[in-house]
């Protein structure tokens, strides 16, 4: 019995360590300081901030995207564009790249925040005495859980507006990611707000180019960086003949339906 009980203990002290070390989980691999990711996008349409950007038609987007742990990020973002060339406002002017930089990051456990400074280039010839769509914003944004507030204040003239320092867009947006599943809900509504002497005149003459939009999307995360959205945008924007969004004799501001698909490496 004594030589039964001490092969049970001398069993037992070999096999308890070996189920401590399996019951023990991998410790995790610590946070890079420094990441770097980029990004492909095909839309069947670019539509931002509720106006589409090429007609209605398909476009290739892409970034390159820098982050470090202490919560700064700077990045740049491009896409094929039309609007400036079908206004007859610029010449070869089928190109968005945009530069930005900032600081983001958490705080009291589901609070965010982002500030940051923001460029929009318009490459181009542009005809003579006009505005040419470079924009210069600045923003801050506050963050709960899935529901976001940005504010975004533009330093000049604005999107080929001149004279339009004090314009703004206010984004109020949720982005729900539905629990035990790959499916992410989204809504927004924005306004777009501008300001100055060209704006006031157009304003007095029908032509307000202030507006506001609306956005309700679907998105599906399809594993290994790859996800695909759709998206339906609508905006109040005054689109008659003549206006700012109206070119070509087209309603940029009309509801839209987009298709994504996206890659991230």
């Amino acid at each position: 019995m004594k030589s039964n009980l001490l092969n049970t203990l001398v069993l037992a002290a070999l096999v308890l360590p070996a189920v401590a070390m399996a019951d023990t989980a991998p410790a995790p691999a610590p946070t890079p300081d420094n990441v770097v990711t980029t990004n492909v996008n095909l839309v069947s349409n670019y539509v931002y901030r509720g106006i589409s950007q090429t007609g209605g038609k398909p476009a290739i987007q892409g970034g390159l995207d820098y982050s470090h742990v202490s919560g700064f990020y700077a990045g740049m973002w491009g896409s094929n564009i039309s609007w400036l060339s079908d206004s007859k406002t610029a010449a070869n002017a089928s190109l968005e790249l945009d530069t930005y930089l900032g600081f983001k990051n958490s705080f009291a456990t589901d609070y965010s925040y982002d500030v940051g400074f923001l460029r929009y280039n318009y490459p181009g010839t542009y005809a003579p005495a006009t505005t040419t769509g470079d924009t210069n914003e600045i923003y801050g944004l506050i963050g709960w859980k899935w529901l976001t507030a940005k504010y975004s204040y533009s330093l000049g003239s604005t999107f080929g507006l001149p004279n339009a320092s004090g314009t703004s867009y206010f984004d109020l947006s949720a982005n729900y990611a539905i629990p035990d599943t790959t499916y992410t809900l989204g809504a927004h509504y924005g306004k777009q707000t501008y300001k100055g002497s060209t704006a006031n005149l157009d304003a007095a003459a029908g032509a307000d180019p202030t507006y506001s939009d609306y956005k309700l999307s679907v998105a599906k995360d399809l594993g290994t960086g790859y996800g695909v959205s759709l998206t339906y945008s609508k905006t109040n924007a005054t689109t008659g003949v003549g206006t700012f969004y109206n070119v070509l004799g087209k309603d940029l501001g009309k509801g839209a339906a987009v298709l994504a698909l996206s890659r991230t490496f």
